[in-house]
């Protein structure tokens, strides 16, 4: 053997000192991984044709091993790291010669990048990179981050390390509209370094919160890491819960485990919310303490107030918390009660489907000692029993035609169990009121009169609909009746958005604030998947730009206004009414709210239309296509050269020597927190797209193959790549601020600013593992 190598090891070797190498040699990193495959590879295979790199193998035909496999242990299971003593026989890398490792490589790679880059399931969440990045660099080029660093700046400024704690609040924001890590970094670095500077600040506490609260884009949604790492994390769970059923004796895995193995990116976006807000909270925390400590490196700074008018400390309580709060509250506890809730009347056609066996028992010896094993024999005897009931009912209910007198029965006891008030318009009138409360604590000097009719307005509302609106009415004499009390309403709101724009604080953070409740709002409340949303992200972050484009140019957004309405309109109209027109005996009803929201789609389209000629007049949408192109591709082709290296890795056996000696611990836990501590390592040299399409498809089906929530070890994974922003030599976030930073702040001020929150990113990662429900409860709760 070569230096005591395994020839194995030696190959592994080879490949990550060409991919240093390629990375250091200062070409683009998306080619310099495709050639450092390419020259591994060829380095790999002439040592092997030398005879040089062999590769110590077990000896499959000998003695011991058969009498290890007749014990009963499984062979898939023998490696040479579990049962070191077993005879050994030496063999050539490429047990069939390179020619043929190369000629499968070469077959692999068209297929993996036809069906992960060109066609195939992950296509279609792959676009959403696309919508995302060209969201996120226009919302960048639209001064949102200017406008909110300003903002928050005066919001938090007179509390100690306020500057500091004012800018994690902004890369949250960011972090959740654009998701670009260079641009919030960037642009923080710009606006708010020389700012902390002039006020005292110090050069590590201001660069290490600028640098670490840049990098919240990677783990707070929408993430493009969570998208890429997502799209990964489906299909390698997937397989290696095959393989884990299989060999447990069961025919799949959905036997085995008893629900699907399966893991979307709208799931993991849920999952990732509450992380993100701990880290978050984590890094505002660190800047607050350290100012505490260090008053003189973090002082208070008084930039003046975002209101238009001084109000007191009761007035601010009472109008923006107490009562929008006892509203919100007032709401969920109506809809416990059913005051508030469902007024459908729709009847399905056919009954019910019965429900099946929590598990399925009609299974093998081996696979039902394997499921007693994971589930527990509680579990297995309760799948038992139902199994039983329903054998004895007949077996599983199928669904049948419901009989007319059976859903008149049903339609009645609807009726009769329908909310006082909607749904739809008990939200509709929260939000009035919301926007009336807040107006009033912006300018309690002003006259409440319009207020008071607004909130009449309200009242009246909600009593039309609890004594006059029944189950049974249609969309259009629900929204006829309902006009006249909408229309007082929205007069009282119209005054109440003139004086809302008096405060600067909702004038900056609203619209953009509008845009993530729609985006993140419709992926985690599980209304559309995260391509369609990052879409509508990509066109309301357009007409975002477009309108403060205009405002610059002292010109009317009073288009890209009605646009937006237009698109709301066109939401309401679809929810509430029935559109299929080419249906027979469509109604009249049905053709007035098509032409209605037909109008309005062909509206907001011209809006957005509108706003991209804006943009392309202005010269911002060449350079933010220019720029998108630029991201996309470059992560496009990272994935394809990435495919390559790890055939290159697959062919010589590096994959399944890695995976060997993993499993070899016998330890879940044990064998995560090797592969955690190997990608926080890796973090320092690699970026996380490296990381994430090499060294994750080798470990996957490790770590993918146990017990272990997907959700939560994918979130786990990716608060780990976060840190390979913040770790020197390489990490990016600090390049960007670097370049952008006064010639007085120096690498040093950088690197000694960033290591404590590198330290608060491994406080965050053991905090999630000692406390995995921060992690799964909210997909628990959405049904993720």
């Amino acid at each position: 053997m070569l230096f005591g190598l395994d020839g194995v090891e030696i190959g592994l070797i080879i490949v990550f000192l060409c991919l240093f190498g390629g990375i250091l040699s200062g070409f683009p990193v998306a080619f310099a991984i495709g050639g450092a495959g390419v020259i591994s590879f060829a380095i790999i295979a002439g040592l092997d044709s030398a005879g040089l790199l062999i590769h110590q193998a077990i000896d499959r035909g000998s003695e011991a091993y058969r009498t290890l496999v007749g014990s009963g242990v499984k062979p898939e299971s023998v490696s040479i790291f579990r049962y070191p003593d077993l005879p050994r026989v030496g063999e050539p890398v490429f047990p069939q010669g390179w020619e043929t490792a190369l000629d499968r490589n070469v077959s692999f790679v068209v297929n993996r990048m036809n069906e992960r880059v060109f066609a195939g399931q992950s296509i279609e969440t792959l676009l959403a990179v696309l919508m995302f990045v060209l969201m996120g660099i226009t919302l960048e080029r639209s001064k949102v981050a200017n406008d909110l660093l300003t903002t928050m700046a005066r919001v938090f400024g007179p509390l100690p390390g306020g500057l500091a704690v004012s800018v994690v609040v902004v890369g949250a924001f960011l972090a959740a509209s654009t998701g670009i890590v260079g641009a919030t970094v960037v642009t923080m670095g710009l606006l708010s370094l020389p700012t902390m500077l002039r006020n005292n600040y110090s050069p590590e506490i201001a660069t290490g919160v600028i640098a670490a609260s840049g990098t919240l884009g990677q783990i707070i949604p929408p993430s493009i890491v969570i998208v890429l790492l997502g799209t990964l994390a489906g299909d390698l769970y997937s397989v290696a819960q095959e393989a884990r059923a299989q060999e447990a004796g069961c025919t799949d895995a959905l036997t085995y485990l008893g629900e699907p193995a399966v893991v979307s990116v709208g799931t993991l976006f849920q999952a990732a919310l509450l992380p993100g807000i701990l880290l978050a909270l984590l890094y505002a925390l660190y800047a607050f303490g350290y100012a505490l400590l260090n008053p003189s490196k973090a002082p208070a700074v008084e930039l003046g107030a975002t209101n238009a008018e001084a109000i007191t400390r009761g007035e601010a309580f009472t109008w923006f918390l107490g009562i929008p709060v006892a509203l919100v509250a007032g709401m969920l506890v109506l809809g416990q009660m059913n005051v508030i809730g469902s007024q459908s009347t729709t009847i399905d056609s056919f009954s019910e489907q019965g429900e099946s066996a929590s598990l399925r028992t009609a299974v093998g010896a081996e696979c039902k000692e394997s499921m007693i094993e994971l589930h527990g024999q509680a579990a297995w005897d309760r799948a038992v029993a139902e199994q039983k009931s329903i054998d004895e009912s007949g077996g599983v209910t199928q669904s049948v035609r419901l009989t007319e007198e059976e859903r008149a029965e049903m339609l009645e006891r609807k009726i009769a169990n329908a909310a006082p008030i909607g749904t739809g318009i008990a939200v509709m009138m929260l939000i009035f009121a919301l926007v009336l409360t807040l107006a009033r604590g912006v300018l309690p000097s002003e006259s409440p009169m319009p207020l008071i009719v607004g909130g009449i307005g309200i009242v009246l509302g909600l009593l039309i609909d609890i004594l006059l609106i029944g189950p049974q009415w249609s969309s259009g004499a629900t929204f006829a009746i309902m006009a006249i009390p909408v229309a007082i309403a929205l007069y009282g709101c119209s005054h109440a958005v003139v004086r809302l724009a008096q405060n600067e604080l909702i004038r900056v953070v609203f619209p953009p604030l509008v845009l993530i409740v729609a985006v993140l709002g419709s992926i985690l409340g599980g209304i559309t998947n995260p391509t369609p949303a990052a879409a509508l992200g990509a066109g309301g972050a357009i007409m975002l730009a477009a309108y403060r484009k205009l405002r610059d140019q002292e010109r009317s957004g009073k288009i890209i206004i009605f646009a937006t309405f237009a698109i709301i309109i066109a939401i309401i109209v679809g929810i509430n009414f029935d559109l299929r027109i080419n249906v027979e005996g469509a109604s009249a009803e049905s053709w007035i709210a098509f032409i209605v929201a037909k109008a309005a789609y062909l509206y907001a389209l011209f809006g957005l239309l509108f706003a991209c000629w804006v943009l392309f007049a202005g010269g911002v949408l060449s350079p933010v296509v220019r720029e998108t192109a630029k991201v996309t591709s470059m992560v496009f082709t990272i994935l394809i050269g990435s495919q390559l290296l790890n055939l290159v890795v697959i062919s010589f056996g590096g994959e399944h020597y890695i995976q060997q000696f993993l499993r070899s611990f016998d330890n879940e836990y044990k064998v995560f927190l090797i592969v955690m501590l190997v990608l926080f390592i890796l973090g320092f040299v690699l970026d996380f797209l490296e990381i994430i399409y090499i060294v994750i498809p080798i470990v996957g089906p490790v770590i993918y193959g146990g017990t272990f929530d997907p959700k939560w070890v994918t979130i786990m994974i990716a608060v780990n790549l976060q840190t390979s922003f913040l770790t020197p030599p390489f990490g990016f976030a600090l390049f960007y601020l670097r370049g952008v930073a006064p010639k007085e702040v120096t690498t040093g001020h950088i690197y000694r600013g960033v290591a404590p929150f590198v330290l608060i990113q491994v406080v965050g990662l053991a905090i999630l593992w000692f406390f995995p429900d921060i992690v799964t409860i909210f997909p628990d709760l959405l049904g993720g």
